[in-house]
């Protein structure tokens, strides 16, 4: 690979938190390389989009910004890179239909990277236009051996497993980030050892599936308490979780160390039985329903938080309500309420039809947001009156007069920064004095 010179480059990330870490490994790889990263898209010579293919809006998302670079383009030289999960569902149709498109690479060829953006960077000094792409599956790459790029803040991601074997129908991971493999814990702990001392006080454990970790003799309980007990280190999260096989040993882990978060994101999908059968999720909603009892009975103060797809193929007015039930009972903290979208290649696009309409899925996603917000108002009241230990993060978002940190649960709080010098990754104390179905607010 020969550059002449220290070309500029800009990421942008859209999508999930394994996407934000993916982001930071490339940015590691590409800086060994000799190239420069800026955060201004008008000074780079190189524009990379690390794309999600989970769901429709993500898609709608990128191609707008494909339009936005398309404009630029015309009027400089630029290398454009898609990178990620949608350069590997849509490989075929993004090269067909984006001659703007220099350089596509799946997630698991960024070792590639440097040179296929400096055979580009090449071929448009020479007024020549050769497409790079690179999009091959791999059964083992975990990137081992590239201590990511991070910015600075509270949290570091640290991803301790690539790609997925659950094959859920709707999913489309297993076929943008192939099979599942883990990492050495080694290298996952020296890792979290440099976040500590690069000043991170939080490590977020990234996996599809976590509770198959699994790398002789380690599985994800024995992982996650190591890393919790990392010098420096004041708490450590993951996501996420399968609902199937919950690893009582984790459960363990969570309920006993002081270090590991008492929050566990635990995807529901749907209640209706024959609707979870038809996305592969392996579990019944009455299975679901005794996991969480178990998970309470040993953590009684643990927050949970859930994943809910409204309008799966097929899904009736009556399976609708076996999951409105559902939410109802288990009185999850939070949830997160999507219409479902048809992805390519899926199992479910191949073998069911997306039949529920488009008003349909709308009026069911109000409906559970509706309940999820009052179950949630609820739950956070239930904190008014008592002493909360935040991780302090940043400035709130709509005034810098104000603070925001996360709970240990991973709920936000907000409170009036007056003359206090919290710092970000500082661990304080707020009394809640008032609750909304996003906020604790703290004083």
């Amino acid at each position: 690979m020969i550059l002449k010179i220290a070309p500029h480059v800009h990421i942008e990330t859209f999508g999930c938190q394994m996407n934000e870490s993916d982001s930071e490994l490339i940015r590691s790889m590409l800086k060994r390389e000799g190239f420069v990263f800026t955060e201004d898209r008008e000074r780079a010579d190189v524009v990379l989009v690390n794309t999600c293919a989970i769901r429709e809006n993500a898609h709608k998302k990128i191609y707008v910004h494909l339009s936005e670079l398309k404009a630029i383009k015309k009027q400089r030289p630029l290398v454009v890179g898609i990178l990620g999960c949608m350069a590997q569902n849509l490989k075929s149709e993004l090269a067909e239909k984006e001659p703007l498109i220099d350089v596509l690479a799946g997630p698991d060829a960024y070792r590639q990277l440097p040179s296929l953006l400096a055979t580009a960077l090449n071929e448009q000094e020479q007024g020549l236009s050769q497409k790079g792409f690179a999009l091959d599956l791999s059964e083992y790459e975990t990137y081992e051996g590239i201590m990511p790029d991070r910015n600075s803040g509270v949290n570091a991601w640290i991803t301790v497993m690539r790609g997925c074997d659950n094959f859920c129908s709707f999913c489309v991971v297993p076929y943008t980030r192939g099979r599942e493999r883990s990492r050495d814990p080694e290298s996952i702990l020296l890792e979290a050892r440099d976040a500590s001392t690069r000043g991170f006080k939080q490590i977020t454990l990234l996996g599809q599936n976590v509770n198959s970790y699994r790398h002789e003799g380690w599985d994800f309980a024995k992982l996650i308490a190591a890393v919790a007990d990392t010098p420096g280190i004041d708490r450590v999260r993951f996501t996420s979780p399968h609902p199937k096989a919950f690893p009582p040993a984790l459960i363990d882990a969570i309920a006993t160390h002081p270090k590991i978060c008492k929050h566990i994101h635990l995807p529901l999908q749907a209640g209706s039985d024959r609707i979870l059968e038809l996305m592969g999720r392996t579990y019944t909603g009455a299975e679901y329903l005794a996991l969480v009892d178990r998970i309470r009975s040993r953590i009684p103060d643990i927050v949970l938080t859930t994943d809910i797809i409204c309008g799966f193929c097929s899904e009736s007015e009556e399976d609708f309500q076996t999951t409105h039930r559902i939410i109802e009972q288990t009185q999850l903290d939070s949830a997160y309420i999507f219409k479902y979208s048809e992805r390519k290649h899926t199992i479910a696009a191949r073998k069911y039809a997306d039949d529920v309409s488009d008003r349909v899925k709308g009026m069911r996603v109000a409906q559970l947001l509706e309940t999820q917000r009052r179950i949630t108002l609820e739950r956070n009241r239930r904190y008014i009156g008592k002493a909360m230990q935040v991780l302090v993060e940043r400035d709130a978002t709509r005034s810098s007069t104000q603070a925001m940190g996360k709970t240990d649960g991973n709920i936000t709080v907000i409170w009036e920064k007056g003359t206090g010098n919290f710092r970000p990754g500082t661990l304080i104390t707020k009394q809640i004095f008032d609750a909304s179905a996003a906020t604790l607010y703290g004083k």
